[in-house]
């Protein structure tokens, strides 16, 4: 999930200034509807050290009532809490109906700082996260809105912003030996957050990934996602009110994915044919080996390929199997579902095609169009394709316990370079049966794809199945790199079986 972020985004002063003069005017107004309307409302700063958790609750809470919110920081426990379920500080804060509970951390503390220290063992995290999400639910079903923001920098602006704090007396104070080695430990600290954040990203309470490094472009991020939540929630009490007349969004607004991964992808890489050639040949050789290696120690492997059309996803899928074993290995061309499919869960016809043991899948076009071209197209509800993340994430969850790699592709070019490959199928009588309307439609959606894109990238890039984005505007780039992380994550997946072997 947030290997997926461009950090790298920011925000001209004067367009700051007037987004934020703007919205701040429309939180004081949503405040003040809140509390008209008695909803209790909890927002939750979380993140990385020195993310500006402080700055940013500041800067929000400067165009709302001081009379109706409290603020609350998280620390280590007392010796009161100690003494209770780690919950209960955080029951006793919840807000009454028409107040704002703000949290410098949260309840996530004890999945997430304390885990790192060991204060949480392993042991105990099943029932740490169920517990959250069981307090979160009871909480949601009961009518309180639930923000969650989780603020993010990479490791060498966390470790600038460190050294800056230390080196003045007044801030010094505030870095202390805990937040120095979860820098040095960045990667770990990380992973564990990445498994926060997939574990309790849900439809009643969602997480933002706030892009914190530039501090304005935060700020502005943060105001929209609780300003637009919050327009949300009161639109959708007054439908209930009002029945059927009223119609709003049935879904919580997913603008947070607007600004998404896409956009920080270079695609200006390359190889040139001498380098294609020469790396694409050795890597295809390891594979050749690796493939007699997964069936000898029965590991199954699923490789899922997305993609804008036109984008390489079979030359890709052609360089990768031209020289494995064709009887240990399966591509799945997906299309539209048939009749039989239809009247199937949309999850069922691609676990017909799950790979046994030792055997590998290869998908061109996946279980993924329920949240793309279903989405846009509305061959599913709102509800439907807002369910399937999860669904998917638990599927994919479960082939990954069961002992496969899962790895996902999305092959990305611009809209530039996809015109350049219709306009080339259309002329070369060879390919044209490559291209057809329904491509030039889709093409008129780019925009909404792109959002949907962004959103399918975040959540359901997981620890155990993550997406690979390629850049594929240039084809030998594209393959190599398809190629050679199947490669890599496979050496990786054999060095680990072999190892577990060898401690029985």
């Amino acid at each position: 999930m947030l290997e997926k972020i461009d950090l790298s985004v920011g925000v001209d002063k004067d367009v700051y200034k007037a987004a934020m003069e703007e919205m701040e005017a429309k939180l004081g107004v949503l405040q003040r509807s809140c509390k008209e309307a008695k909803i209790p409302v909890m927002i939750l700063f979380e993140g990385m050290g020195a993310a500006g958790k402080g700055i940013q609750i500041n800067r929000l809470i400067q165009a709302m009532d001081p009379r109706g919110f409290s603020v609350y920081t998280s620390n280590r426990p007392t010796e009161e809490e100690q003494f209770r379920p780690f919950l209960w500080s955080y029951w006793t804060r919840t807000p009454a109906k028409g107040r704002i509970a703000i949290f410098d951390r949260s309840w996530y503390r004890r999945v997430q700082v304390d885990r790192f220290d060991g204060l949480t063992r392993e042991t105990e995290l099943l029932s740490a996260f169920q517990d959250i999400l069981s307090f979160e639910r009871q909480l949601t079903d009961d009518g309180t809105v639930i923000i969650k923001l989780f603020l993010y920098i990479s490791k060498e602006e966390q470790k600038k912003r460190y050294k800056r704090l230390s080196a003045s007396k007044e801030t010094a104070w505030r870095v202390s030996d805990s937040d120095r080695q979860r820098n040095k430990e960045y990667d770990r600290y990380l992973q564990i957050n990445e498994e926060m954040l997939e574990r309790t990203d849900t439809e009643y309470a969602p997480w933002t990934i706030i892009e914190a490094t530039d501090k304005n472009y935060a700020a502005m991020k943060i105001m929209s996602a609780v300003t637009s939540r919050l327009e949300y929630e009161l639109a959708k009490r007054s439908e209930e009110k009002e029945g059927p007349a009223r119609t709003v969004a049935k879904t919580i607004p997913s603008d947070r994915y607007k600004n998404g991964v896409l956009s920080g992808i270079d695609l200006s890489k390359k190889l040139t044919q001498t380098r294609y050639k020469k790396e694409l040949n050795e890597l295809q050789k390891r594979l050749e080996i690796l493939h007699s290696e997964l069936y000898r120690l029965r590991i199954p492997v699923v490789i899922g390929f997305e993609g804008w059309d036109a984008g390489g996803k079979g030359g890709a899928i052609r360089r990768l199997t031209s020289r494995m074993d064709p009887r240990g290995y399966q591509v799945n061309p997906t299309a539209s579902p048939n009749d039989i499919e239809k009247v199937h869960h949309y999850l069922w016809r691609f676990w017909n095609n799950v790979p046994k043991a030792g055997h590998v899948a290869i998908f061109d076009r996946t279980w993924y169009g329920r949240v793309m071209v279903e989405r846009i197209e509305g061959f599913c509800t709102e509800e439907e394709w807002k369910r399937a993340y999860q669904e998917i994430n638990e599927m994919e969850a479960h082939m990954a316990n069961s002992g496969a790699v899962v790895l996902k592709f999305w092959l990305h070019i611009d809209k530039d370079e996809q015109e350049r490959r219709f306009k080339e199928r259309m002329e070369n009588p060879a390919k044209q049966w490559k291209i057809t309307d329904e491509d030039w439609r889709n093409r008129e959606k780019w925009d909404l794809y792109e959002e949907a894109v962004n959103e399918m990238l975040v959540r359901t890039s997981t620890t155990y199945a993550p997406w690979i984005v390629v850049e594929g505007n240039d084809k030998y780039y594209a393959r190599v790199k398809v190629v050679r992380t199947v490669v890599e994550a496979l050496e990786k997946k054999i060095k680990e079986v072999r190892k577990a072997k060898k401690e029985k």
